[in-house]
C-alpha cells in the first residue's frame, strides 16, 4: 500500500488498537495486517487467507450481492443462497396473486423442479480487489479543476476496467475511496438464473412489520431461500432448462451451537452508504431538509397506501413491495433525525472542525493545501438548499404519483410517429408494453388517483414558485380554476395511460395527436422540464463540494495519524467484527442479546396486519417442539445483538462465529444507534440478527422442508 497503508501499519505498531474494537468497516485485503491482532483476540481461530485469498477458496467466495441492494451467502454444494425476507421480498411478491399468495402463505419448493425463476434477479461474486491509486491518479496534475481531474480520472478507470475484462466473464469496477484519494479496482462474476427456493409466510418473515422495524427487541423471522445456476460448463448463463446448480468455490457451514455473551462474531457483505467523514453543514442539511421532508411526504403517501391495502387483498399484494421499500426509510429518517439531535452530533463535528481550524493554520504549507476545505463545503451546502429541498420533494412526491412513471418511452414513440417509420413506431410500441405488463401488475388506479392529488397539493403548498411545473398554471389554475382534484380526476378519465387496457387499445393502434395531447404526457413532461432545471441549478455546487470534501478527509487523515481510519461504505465487500452482546438503551433498563420463539407468541394479535401469526407456529411453541434447534437452556432462539458495525446493504450479510460457522443473517440495526451511518456510538450501537437456529427450525420443523436443510453442513 501506498502513504496510507504506511500510516495504519504505523499506527497497529505503535499505538496498538486505540480505535474502539468494534467499529469500521474494513477492506478485506487490510485487514491481515489491520485487524487479526483484534480478532484472534476476541475469539476468531481463522487465517487471513482463510477469509480474503486470491489463491484459494475462502469465505468470500460464499458471499454474494444479492440484487441490486442486498447480501447474501452460499450455504450449500448445490448453490442454496441465504438472504434476509425483505431483500427476497420484491420477487416473492411478484409471484404471488390472490390464488397463490405466496406473502401471506409462504412459499416452499419441495424439488428443484418447483423453483420459481426470476428474469430480473442476479447474485454478484467478488473475485478480487486490488489497489489502483496510483495508476489512476497519473495523470491528475496539480492545479488541475475538479472536472479536469475527473476526466483523467474516468479516462484511466475505463482503461484499468476494459483490460481487466478482456478475455473472461468478469465485471470490473474502479471504486473511490477515502473521499476520492484512494481507488481499488474490483473484479466481479454474475449469475443471472437466480430461482426462489423458499420464503416463510410475513407473518413470520415480516413479523413486527413498522412498529418493531430499528426496534429491540425484535422476533422476525427474516429470510428467504434462493438457488443460483450455472449453464452445464459452471459459467454464468441466461435461465434455461438445461441449467445445472451452481457448484460454489466455497459455501459456509451452519453452526447450531448455542450463543452466549462475548462470543465472536464476523460479518462480510456489501454495505451500502455511510458518511462518517460528514461535516456539521452537511449534518445541518440532513436535519433541516432530507429528514423532514422524507418524513413528511412518505407519512401521508403510506397512509393512503396503508388503508387501500388493508381493504383488499389483491392491493395488498401489488403495493406490499412499495410500501415496504417507502416505509423502511422513512422510518429510518425518523430515527436518525432524532439520534442526530440526542447526540448532538452536530456540535460533535464541530468541535472536531474547530480543532481543524486550529491545525491548519498553524503551517503555511498546511493552509495552503487544505485552508479553503471546510469552506468550500459550507458553501456548497449552504448554497444548494432550495434546490436539494425542491429536488427532494420532486423525487419523494413524484414517487406517489405512479401514473407518471409510464411516460417513459412516450418519446421515442412520438419520434417514430413524427417520422413515419413504421419499423420505428413497432419498436417503441413494444417497448412501451413490455414496461406496462409490469407497470399494472402491481398497480390499482383507484389508490394512485388518492395518493396523486395528495402529493400534488403538498408540492405546491410546500414548495416555492418558482420551481411549480407549469401545468399548475396553465392547466390547474385556467382550466379547474385551482382544483387539483378534479385535474386528477380529469386525467384518470381522459388519459389512455390510466389503464392497461386503454393504454393498448391506443397502442394498436397509435395516434400522435392523442399522444401529444394526452394529460398525462403534458403533466409529466411539465415536472420533469422543472427536474432538469433544479438539477442543473444545484449541480453548480457539486465541483466546490467533491473539492473539498476530498480535502477535508485527507486534511484529517494527516491531522491524526495515530487514528485508524476505515473508508466510507460504499456498496464494496467489507469485513466487520464484534462480540453477542446487550447493550442499556436509558437508565435502569438493559436489553438482554437474544429473544425467543415464546416473545412472538407474547406479541400475538389476532387479525392484526403486524402482529398475527400462523396456528401452527403457536400450536409448535406450546408443545415446545423445537427439534435439535433449541437451546440448551430451554428456549427457542429467534434473534440476537451483536456489536458488529453495518448498515444498508448489509441486510442478509452472514454472521460467523470464530470458526467461520454461520450463526445467523444480519437484518437490521437498533433505535438508540439510528446516526451510526453518520456518528459510530459503540455504547449503543448493534446489529439485529436472526439466529440461523429459527431460520433452520422455521424450514424443517414449522415448514417440513427438511431437505433444504439436508444440504447444507450442520455444525453441532
Amino acid at each position: 500500500m501506498k502513504k496510507l497503508f504506511a500510516i495504519l501499519v504505523i499506527l497497529v505498531l505503535s499505538f496498538g488498537f486505540k480505535a474502539k474494537a468494534d467499529e469500521g468497516m474494513w477492506l478485506l485485503p487490510l485487514i491481515e495486517k489491520l485487524n487479526m491482532g483484534k480478532m484472534t483476540e476476541l475469539g476468531l481461530k481463522l487465517s487471513a487467507e482463510d477469509i480474503y485469498s486470491l489463491n484459494k477458496a475462502s469465505i468470500k467466495d460464499a458471499i454474494v450481492i444479492f440484487g441490486g441492494g442486498c447480501t447474501g451467502e452460499i450455504v450449500s454444494s448445490q448453490g442454496l443462497i441465504l438472504t434476509n425476507h425483505h431483500c427476497g421480498y420484491g420477487s416473492i411478491q411478484a409471484h404471488s396473486s390472490v390464488e397463490h399468495d405466496y406473502l401471506r402463505d409462504g412459499f416452499w419448493a419441495m424439488s428443484k423442479e418447483e423453483e420459481l425463476t426470476n428474469p430480473n434477479l442476479s447474485v454478484t461474486f467478488l473475485i478480487r480487489i486490488e489497489e489502483v491509486t496510483d495508476q489512476i491518479l497519473a495523470n491528475v496534475k496539480q492545479g488541475m479543476s475538479e472536472t479536469e481531474r475527473s476526466t483523467a480520472i474516468n479516462e484511466a478507470r475505463q482503461i484499468i476496467e476494459k483490460k481487466t475484462v478482456e478475455g473472461n466473464n468478469y465485471r470490473a469496477s474502479v471504486g473511490s475511496f477515502y473521499g476520492g484519494n484512494y481507488f481499488y479496482l474490483l473484479v466481479y462474476e454474475r449469475y443471472n438464473d437466480v430461482r426462489l427456493v423458499g420464503a416463510p409466510p410475513s407473518s413470520i418473515g415480516k413479523f413486527g412489520s413498522d412498529t418493531d422495524n430499528w426496534e429491540w427487541p425484535r422476533h422476525t423471522g427474516d429470510f428467504s431461500v434462493f438457488r443460483v445456476y450455472s449453464g452445464p460448463d459452471g459459467k454464468p448463463a441466461p435461465y434455461s432448462k438445461e441449467n445445472i446448480p451452481l457448484k460454489p468455490k466455497y459455501y459456509l457451514p451452519v453452526s447450531i451451537k448455542d450463543l452466549n455473551k462475548g462470543d465472536f462474531a464476523m460479518i462480510l457483505g456489501y454495505p451500502g452508504r455511510t458518511n462518517r467523514y460528514m461535516t456539521s453543514f452537511e449534518i445541518n442539511e440532513q436535519l433541516q431538509i432530507l429528514h423532514p421532508d422524507r418524513i413528511k411526504i412518505r407519512g401521508i403517501k403510506q397512509d393512503i397506501w396503508m388503508k387501500d391495502m388493508q381493504a383488499d387483498q389483491k392491493v395488498n399484494i401489488q403495493y406490499s413491495n412499495k410500501y415496504f421499500t417507502s416505509s423502511n426509510y422513512w422510518k429510518y429518517s425518523i430515527g436518525q433525525k432524532a439520534g442526530l439531535e440526542r447526540l448532538n452530533v452536530k456540535a460533535k463535528k464541530e468541535e472536531i472542525e474547530n480543532q481543524f481550524n486550529k491545525w491548519v493554520v498553524d503551517n503555511p504549507d498546511r493552509n495552503a493545501k487544505y485552508g479553503e476545505a471546510l469552506n468550500m463545503i459550507k458553501t456548497a451546502t449552504e448554497g444548494r438548499a432550495e434546490y436539494y429541498n425542491a429536488l427532494q420533494y420532486l423525487n419523494e412526491c413524484i414517487q406517489g404519483c405512479e401514473l407518471f412513471t409510464m411516460n417513459q418511452g412516450v418519446a421515442a414513440l412520438i419520434t417514430a410517429l413524427k417520422s413515419g417509420d413504421k419499423q420505428k413506431t413497432d419498436e417503441a410500441v413494444a417497448q412501451i408494453k413490455n414496461n406496462a405488463s409490469r407497470f399494472y401488475k402491481d398497480y390499482n388506479p383507484p389508490t394512485d388517483n388518492k395518493s396523486m392529488k395528495a402529493m400534488l397539493k403538498l408540492y405546491r403548498a410546500d414548495v416555492s414558485a418558482k420551481f411549480h411545473p407549469d401545468f399548475y398554471v396553465n392547466v390547474v389554475d385556467k382550466k379547474f380554476k385551482g382544483n387539483i382534484d378534479k385535474f386528477v380526476d380529469d386525467m384518470f378519465k381522459r388519459s389512455v395511460f390510466a389503464s392497461e387496457e386503454k393504454l393498448n387499445a391506443f397502442l394498436n393502434k397509435p395516434v400522435l395527436k392523442t399522444l401529444e395531447t394526452d394529460p398525462v404526457y403534458l403533466t409529466s413532461t411539465s415536472i420533469y422540464k422543472v427536474g432538469a432545471e433544479v438539477s442543473k441549478g444545484s449541480s453548480q455546487f457539486d465541483a466546490g463540494l467533491t473539492t473539498g470534501k476530498r480535502l477535508w478527509i485527507a486534511a484529517l487523515m494527516e491531522m491524526a495519524p495515530e487514528k485508524t481510519r476505515y473508508p466510507d461504505a460504499n456498496s464494496t465487500m467489507r469485513l466487520s467484527y464484534g462480540t453477542v452482546q446487550d447493550y442499556d438503551p436509558r437508565d435502569a433498563v438493559t436489553y438482554k442479546y437474544y429473544t425467543t420463539l415464546q416473545g412472538v407468541v407474547d406479541k400475538y394479535k389476532p387479525g392484526d396486519y403486524e402482529f398475527d401469526l400462523p396456528k401452527r407456529l403457536i400450536d409448535l411453541n406450546n408443545k415446545k417442539d423445537y427439534g435439535r434447534y433449541g437451546s440448551s437452556k430451554g428456549y427457542m432462539p429467534v434473534c440476537f445483538l451483536t456489536t458488529n458495525d453495518i448498515t444498508g446493504g448489509n441486510s442478509g450479510s452472514p454472521v460467523m462465529n470464530g470458526n467461520g460457522e454461520l450463526i445467523g443473517l444480519a437484518f437490521d440495526g437498533n433505535w438508540e444507534s439510528m446516526s451510526g451511518d453518520i456518528a459510530y456510538e459503540p455504547e449503543l450501537q448493534r446489529t439485529i440478527v436472526v439466529d440461523i437456529r429459527c431460520v433452520l427450525w422455521v424450514m424443517d420443523v414449522y415448514a417440513g422442508a427438511k431437505h433444504l436443510v439436508d444440504e447444507m453442513t450442520i455444525v453441532q
